[in-house]
């Protein structure tokens, strides 16, 4: 066998497809916005394409009054019945990458396998995220408010309303180490709040932000820019946005339930060209279990734009 030859078949069998797909797989795990506000922990098992996810959720319990009367005392008990919710692993993204015998016969495989990683890893966040966030649309009517013009006077009272929505609602964010920071000594967990940069540059002008780096003993989630009306902010570019309005969206980890996995990654010798393709599957599906702990509004961001004009 060639030097050539030999070189070419110790690459091909350098692309291992369940060490690609773990690695892969633990990059998509960290990536994204929609990762760090979803709850993960029915990714215990991998899952294919179709699968059907099972959530059982008990009903709230009832207390009364205790007595130890005879004809009326004693403890009521209530019947408590799980009500099951269904997730549907029913979104799919696959990508596939044609890798050169004569291009790559003196590359490395390692440099190569994190550059189609990376490549793959950032298409599937942009899908990904922009999946989770259109839970915006599930929100339920009484937690929205829409048609709102955003300025720097109003933008903290607007985030103080999700705040209040969230509350009145027990919507109560849990700590969680996967999801937060732990550079701090101590601190409650907060809800996020979801924004877009326009919204971001209006929201820097307001006093009443916080940045990350003055939070004290808050506890931030990671990617966390600061905090405002007890709420962590993240940003995303994969908020819709139609005609300067963009959507809003405030709430905690335990509202939407994520599974998504990479399920299959293959290296195969193409039949006309010398070459491997290389090609993998990711499914994903949400549920929102618990749509009274998520909270939204449409805003009018035009007040991004004067700032620009403000200051030229």
């Amino acid at each position: 066998m060639s030097t050539n030859a030999e070189t070419l078949n110790r690459q091909l069998s350098a692309i291992i497809p369940e060490v690609w797909s773990m690695s892969l797989t633990k990059g998509l795990d960290k990536s994204g916005v929609g990762m760090k506000v979803v709850n993960r922990i029915h990714e215990a098992d991998t899952h294919e394409y179709g699968d059907t996810v099972n959530i059982g959720e008990l009903g709230d319990v009832t207390i009364s009054d205790y007595s130890e009367d005879v004809s009326s005392g004693g403890v009521n008990y209530q019947r408590i019945d799980a009500k099951n919710q269904q997730l549907k692993l029913d979104q799919s993204k696959a990508f596939g990458i044609f890798v050169s015998d004569i291009s790559n016969k003196q590359g490395n495989i390692k440099d190569l396998q994190s550059k189609i990683e990376a490549k793959a890893k950032t298409a599937i966040d942009l899908a990904k995220d922009t999946y989770i966030l259109s839970a915006f649309s599930e929100i339920p009517e009484e937690n929205k408010l829409d048609n709102i013009t955003l300025t720097p006077d109003n933008a903290y009272k607007c985030l103080v309303w999700l705040s209040k929505t969230l509350k009145n609602n027990n919507a109560i964010q849990l700590k969680n180490d996967q999801v937060f920071k732990s550079n701090q000594a101590g601190g409650d967990a907060m809800p996020y709040v979801i924004i877009n940069p326009d919204v971001e540059a209006i929201l820097l002008q307001s006093p009443d932000f916080i940045h990350a780096t003055q939070a004290g003993d808050r506890v931030l989630r990671e990617g966390s820019i600061g905090t405002i009306a007890g709420l962590d902010v993240l940003v995303s570019t994969n908020l819709p946005t139609t005609e300067k309005k963009v959507n809003i969206m405030a709430g905690i980890n335990d509202a939407i339930a994520f599974v998504g996995n990479i399920s299959h990654i293959e290296a195969i010798r193409d039949e006309k060209f010398f070459g491997t393709n290389i090609r993998g599957l990711y499914v994903y599906g949400k549920k929102v279990v618990l749509p009274k702990a998520l909270a939204g509004m449409t805003v009018d961001v035009s007040a991004a734009d004067s700032i620009v004009e403000a200051a030229a």
